[in-house]
């Protein structure tokens, strides 16, 4: 798959199953995700890799513990057991800006990081989905990744195997709906 063709057919999945990237295929995606623009070298970001079963149980945990503090209810339980379980793997992206640069500049570089982990998990043939919602703003999550006052979770990359491998098409969306040429 070429470049231009993995941007233009890139689809999230929530049906996602084993297997999930070994080893070399995540430092990978890691290495693509340290790759974004960042301010020539400051890396406002930080990655949490949940990959082992015992991390995914207490990734799981955490969850429905946020559910119980909040009390939201049995659907935001279910929920909660649900995105638990949604992936093999699920890598955290956090945003951590430095001093020195704007911080929206800074989670802007976090967000480009978590789209290129997107993408090079694609590219190796698995299939993925970004989640954001109550869970990262859970003060229960964010203490679990020992995320600091000025970090931010900017999503939950859940990725793994999807369940009917399909050929993903290009959407061949009307640009023109919300582009200004000048």
């Amino acid at each position: 798959m070429d470049s231009l063709e993995l941007l233009t057919t890139r689809r999230s999945s929530k049906n996602l199953f084993a297997s999930a990237p070994d080893e070399l295929q995540l430092d990978s995606i890691l290495q693509a995700a340290t790759q974004v623009p960042d301010h020539g070298g400051l890396t406002p970001w930080r990655f949490v890799v949940i990959n082992s079963e015992t991390g995914l149980q207490r990734f799981q945990a955490v969850l429905c513990d946020t559910v119980t503090h909040n009390q939201m209810g049995e659907d935001a339980m279910k929920k909660a057991e649900r995105v638990g379980k949604m992936a093999p793997m699920v890598i955290a992206v956090i945003a951590s800006p430095k001093a020195g640069k704007p911080e929206w500049e800074q989670t802007l570089s976090a967000g480009c990081a978590a789209y290129a982990i997107q993408l090079a998990a694609n590219a190796q043939g698995f299939d993925n989905v970004w989640i954001t919602g109550m869970w990262v703003h859970s003060p229960i999550l964010r203490d679990a990744f020992a995320c600091t006052e000025s970090e931010k979770i900017i999503g939950l990359m859940m990725i793994g195997t999807g369940e009917n491998p399909a050929i993903h098409q290009p959407k061949n969306t009307d640009v023109n709906e919300f582009t200004q040429y000048w």
